[in-house]
């Protein structure tokens, strides 16, 4: 599976931003999605996570209620939409692909991975 996630820039607290990740496997139907950030000098981290069907959700505490994930398992490709954007929110955001039957919201579970995509909010 080849992601190539797309949609970051610069934007100003309080704003909002929507990332995309594009899969190239016909098999994405399959897969766990999962958007993690880094920042510099800090760790990489969980973001949102999202089931093959999109029955399943889940958020970091962080980014609850602010960041919507979705799928569009037609267009091979996941989303995470990014509002009420915080400085605090500036990272490098990477999509990642996990198989079936994995745990969603740790990072072992992903074995693959997009190139990321940088989102810089400004205070």
């Amino acid at each position: 599976v080849q992601l190539q996630a797309s949609g970051g820039g610069l934007v100003q607290a309080g704003g909002s931003l929507g990332l995309s990740c594009a899969a190239s496997a016909r098999t994405f139907t399959s897969y766990s999605m999962g958007w993690f950030r880094q920042a510099p000098g800090k760790d990489r981290e969980f973001v949102a996570a999202i089931s093959w069907s999109g029955e399943i959700v889940y958020y970091a505490v962080a980014v609850k209620g602010r960041f919507i994930i979705s799928r569009d398992n037609a267009k091979n490709t996941v989303y995470l939409q990014m509002n009420s954007l915080k400085p605090e929110d500036t990272a490098v955001y990477y999509c990642a692909a996990a198989p079936p039957g994995q745990p969603m919201r740790v990072l072992p579970s992903y074995g693959y991975w997009g190139q990321g995509t940088l989102v810089t909010v400004s205070s």
